[in-house]
């Protein structure tokens, strides 16, 4: 049984109770019989039902989560780390310090306001609420848990999917702007739909120029399956003479001066200036490779298995109808109404009336 005492010298009261043989000692924050008394059942009833004290969640504060949602990171070899890590020194500039057991709905929301308040669009927001919630429900899994609870954690609604893509025009501009080393990059991600991060870390042992075939293994990738695509007759040749010009000593196939490329922004943004193009993204490519195929009449699976995309819905954010598109569509439906109408007026004149369906069948 629990008892309720106080501490010489002092008028708050102490809770005393046991689980599984262990004292445990708490404050009740009061003076207060009945506050002790409630406390002392809540404990209580936690034992009984076979949880954990509340207690013993209350010294868990959110570095320690931070550090072990790092950690998995870490231990699983997850190819976004960095942006793991950038989330969360976004959230400890809030929540540094902050006991976990203080970390509720109403403090969550403040958060949201802040970041807001500070111009951060909805989507950068959500990427640190969903590293938030991922450290909440890590520390539930553990053994023993760190925490009894995971609090709600609002989402919020995302407006701002870019939905930018390369004209061809466009592309053979950029191209032309940017560095020599820079130009195969480009077209390798132009023709394939392939992420910077896959592109750039390709290596010849991963290049069979005879079969003209360029694999992934799995693992290597974002969704962690392989994949093996065909060149086309220009990306082949660009390979080939990359092959031939290759550095002694450097694996990688796109390299500056025997040195894996990291980080070209300031290049690509010089680029585009100089080819007048305005917000347009790296990213940019891998949408318009994917609209490429599909336009050129390659099944969407088959595209989806060139590109890497996993899921349809993800698929489907990247075949973007432009405006080229809905001319074409309202083109063609144009020329089947006329050539519907001459058939119809000629089906009259002969006292024949061809019914609609028979037209769209032999259209």
């Amino acid at each position: 049984m629990g008892t309720i005492y106080r501490r010489k010298g002092k008028r708050v009261l102490w809770i005393k109770y046991y689980r599984n043989g262990k004292p445990y000692y708490e404050s009740s924050h009061s003076e207060k019989m009945e506050v002790a008394k409630r406390l002392l059942r809540r404990r209580e009833g936690e034992i009984s039902r076979g949880e954990l004290p509340g207690v013993c969640f209350d010294k868990v504060r959110f570095d320690e989560l931070a550090q072990d949602y790092l950690t998995d990171y870490r231990i699983n070899g997850k190819r976004t780390l960095a942006k793991a890590d950038r989330c969360v020194r976004h959230l400890e500039k809030f929540f540094g310090g902050m006991r976990i057991m203080e970390i509720s709905t109403s403090k969550i929301k403040e958060y949201i306001s802040r970041g807001m308040e500070n111009g951060l669009s909805n989507a950068s927001i959500n990427r640190e609420l969903a590293a938030l919630k991922r450290m909440f429900h890590l520390g539930a899994q553990c053994t023993p848990p760190k925490i009894n609870r995971v609090p709600y954690i609002p989402m919020l609604k995302e407006s701002n999917i870019r939905k930018g893509f390369f004209e061809h025009d466009e592309f053979l501009a950029l191209k032309d702007a940017l560095p020599s080393h820079l130009k195969p990059i480009v077209t390798f991600a132009y023709h394939t739909g392939w992420r910077k991060s896959e592109i750039l870390g390709l290596t010849w042992p991963k290049v069979d120029l005879s079969q003209g075939a360029v694999r992934l293994d799995p693992g290597e990738t974002k969704n962690e399956e392989g994949r093996i695509i065909y060149l086309n007759k220009e990306l082949l040749k660009e390979l080939k003479d990359l092959h031939g010009n290759r550095h002694l000593g450097c694996p990688y196939v796109f390299h500056l001066n025997g040195k894996p490329i990291k980080d070209f922004r300031g290049a690509w943004a010089a680029a585009c200036r100089k080819a007048g193009l305005k917000d347009k993204l790296f990213h940019d490519l891998r949408r318009t490779g994917v609209r490429n195929m599909v336009r050129s009449g390659i099944r969407e699976r088959v595209a989806m298995m060139i590109s890497g995309h996993k899921t349809r819905g993800v698929f489907d954010r990247y075949h973007i109808v432009s405006d080229d598109d809905l001319k074409e569509a309202a083109r063609k439906q144009q020329d089947f109404l006329e050539s519907q109408a001459v058939t119809e007026e000629a089906g009259h004149k002969r006292g024949v009336v061809i019914p609609f369906q028979q037209v769209q069948e032999a259209l």
